[in-house]
């Protein structure tokens, strides 16, 4: 893998007139993780500052070398949160991406123009839940920005909870292109068993093909093993300029590639012209021309897996096959940890527990630097991991080491 990392985008991956090339000018130099669970005792801002804590020491940092904080974009806990209980003294930026679950690496790209930029130094990106313990889902979809449309179109007609929103998304993919349940269950018994490896993984009961599709129905055709946990927790990145990240603490993972999309109008996925293409489609073509790769040089790959057909359909969208093939593609043992593309080596969404996709970007980092422990994937120098917002929101982002 080492001759892509100084490949020079294809014609058909150049990119976009006016967008700035951020290529390994940040690293991630510090990541942090607290446990996983059901029910924390613990409040979110507590959550946050021990992930927090934890990527300064990792990074060799000290609490007034972050200049540069980014909170989850939901607002539970904002940048003066930090400054009083960390002591920070010389906050230089602050800004949300409220895109879900696509926030954690849509943050990634706006550390990474901050830090590029000479805004900041270090800017650290923390998120903590108590989505278990603590807020509802359906609390969270009445605080989304769609909710207004939602609650005039869909809500009317029972769509209230994401299973329902994304089971017309599966369905219409079922349809066009004869995706079978049963291929979404490949993606859910590879990502449980890389959770058996991971002792900070919640679900630690093996599943089989047949034990997911004896599952019983949440909104057809989606079904139990289909959907991500609701859990507590913490993790935090810090995102540094690459020049200082030399003389720092951890061995930098170098960011490559960066990208964000968003879905075509309207806000409301049923009333797309197309409901089977997210905003990773947009997002993807731009990290991958950014970093100069291709699909072919991914070593490791973290997918966004609320549910199990974001995964196939991101896949698609990302470039490792076509549309319509992704059921055919996951299938086979191909996602598998000693498959051709492992995917979710912590156990994701699925199986090691909802921090927003935060925890797949530690992930990626530990791949990287070779600490993946049991799950580490031979050789890894080249991974990607995405974010999946509410209505279709797409991020990625691409790391060397």
């Amino acid at each position: 893998m080492a001759a892509a990392k100084n490949m020079k985008p294809e014609k058909n991956m150049r990119m976009e007139e006016g967008t700035m090339n951020l290529r390994d000018k940040c690293a991630v130099t510090g990541i942090g993780e607290t446990e996983y669970s059901k029910n924390s005792g613990k409040s979110v801002i507590a959550l946050q500052m021990e992930a927090s804590l934890k990527a300064i020491a990792d990074a060799g940092l000290t609490p007034n070398d972050i200049d540069g904080i980014i909170p989850y974009g939901n607002l539970e806990v904002v940048a003066e949160d930090f400054i009083t209980n960390l002591g920070i003294h010389d906050l230089r930026y602050s800004a949300v991406t409220p895109l879900g679950g696509a926030s954690s690496v849509a943050a990634i790209q706006a550390a990474v123009t901050a830090v590029a930029s000479g805004v900041a130094n270090h800017v650290l990106i923390p998120v903590g839940r108590n989505g278990a313990s603590g807020e509802r889902i359906g609390d969270r979809v009445q605080a989304m920005p769609q909710f207004r449309v939602l609650g005039e179109y869909e809500m009317p007609s029972g769509n209230i909870a994401p299973p329902q929103l994304y089971a017309h998304m599966a369905r219409r993919h079922m349809e066009l292109y004869g995706t079978k349940s049963e291929q979404l269950a490949e993606i859910a018994v590879a990502i449980r068993s890389n959770a058996l490896l991971n002792d900070n993984a919640i679900m630690k009961k093996p599943m089989t093909i047949e034990d997911h599709q004896n599952s019983r129905m949440i909104s057809d055709p989606l079904r139990l093993f289909d959907c991500c946990l609701e859990s507590d927790g913490g993790a935090a990145v810090i995102i540094s300029a690459s020049e200082r990240a030399k003389d720092m603490a951890q061995k930098p993972t170098y960011i490559m590639g960066v990208g964000e999309g968003h879905p075509d109008s309207p806000s409301i996925i049923t009333q797309r012209p197309d409901i089977t293409t997210l905003g990773t489609a947009k997002a993807a073509p731009r990290a991958f021309a950014m970093a100069g790769v291709t699909p072919k040089d991914i070593d490791v790959a973290e997918i966004y897996d609320c549910f199990t057909y974001i995964v196939m359909c991101q896949l698609e969208d990302l470039g490792f096959c076509e549309k319509g093939e992704g059921g055919d593609f996951v299938s086979n043992g191909r996602i598998a940890l000693d498959g051709e593309l492992p995917i979710n080596t912590h156990g994701g969404l699925l199986s090691q527990s909802h921090i927003v996709g935060m925890n797949h970007v530690c992930e990626l980092v530990k791949q990287l630097r070779g600490t993946g422990g049991k799950a580490q994937v031979a050789n890894a120098e080249i991974g990607l991991v995405t974010g999946y917002g509410d209505m279709g929101d797409g991020t990625v982002a691409i790391m060397r080491n």
